[in-house]
């Protein structure tokens, strides 16, 4: 991956350029917001329909996932390595509470963070919402469709399920984590080297 700035008269923004195996590039768009700017590290990959915007950081071997949205702009957002922010996730921070997800994290389809820690090793599912101050600590899985209410901390190896969520202590499974955690791995480097737009 290499960098490029554009820097039209309405909107300036930096374009990710993502380059396949047969030369096919897509631009996908990373903005800075004011003097806050995304920090990509080169090893992870954005799929071009993705939203950087401001303060946000992407470590190695990460992903970020068709209509994703990562929006720093009143606060940071940092994504670890290994990381996997799919399909649709809305990630969003405060002033007073940045957004962090460690190494190793799965943030399934379409979930909304905000204001939280989501520490290494966890599983967020698909659809579920984690609000402000929240902890989930290593090794804890959300369940799908949860929502899990402002200031909760769900302990290392609990799961936490339903709406609001109630804490199952030792629930979680970590070969769930390990399994997904590989899965996107290994697929944001078959996308990086096979993806291209043919219209």
């Amino acid at each position: 991956m290499t960098w490029a700035t554009t820097v039209p008269a309405a909107v300036a923004h930096d374009v990710l350029h993502v380059s396949d195996h047969v030369g096919t590039v897509a631009l996908v768009p990373v903005y800075a917001f004011g003097d806050q700017r995304p920090d990509i590290h080169p090893q992870a990959y954005v799929h071009p329909d993705a939203i950087i915007i401001g303060s946000v950081h992407l470590g190695a071997g990460s992903s970020v996932w068709p209509g994703a949205v990562l929006r720093g702009d009143d606060g940071q957002i940092r994504v670890g390595e290994r990381t996997s922010v799919q399909d649709n996730c809305v990630i969003h921070t405060t002033a007073d509470h940045p957004t962090v997800i460690g190494d190793d994290c799965v943030v399934g389809h379409l979930v909304h963070l905000e204001g939280c820690t989501i520490e290494p090793w966890c599983l967020i599912g698909n659809g579920s919402i984690v609000l402000h101050r929240v902890v989930v600590h290593t090794g804890a899985i959300v369940g799908a469709n949860s929502v899990v209410l402002n200031d909760t901390d769900v302990p290392s190896g609990a799961l936490a399920v339903g709406s609001p969520a109630v804490i199952k202590a030792g629930r979680a499974r970590r070969a769930d984590i390990e399994h997904s955690v590989a899965n996107y791995v290994e697929r944001a480097t078959r996308f990086r080297a096979s993806l291209r737009r043919i219209d």
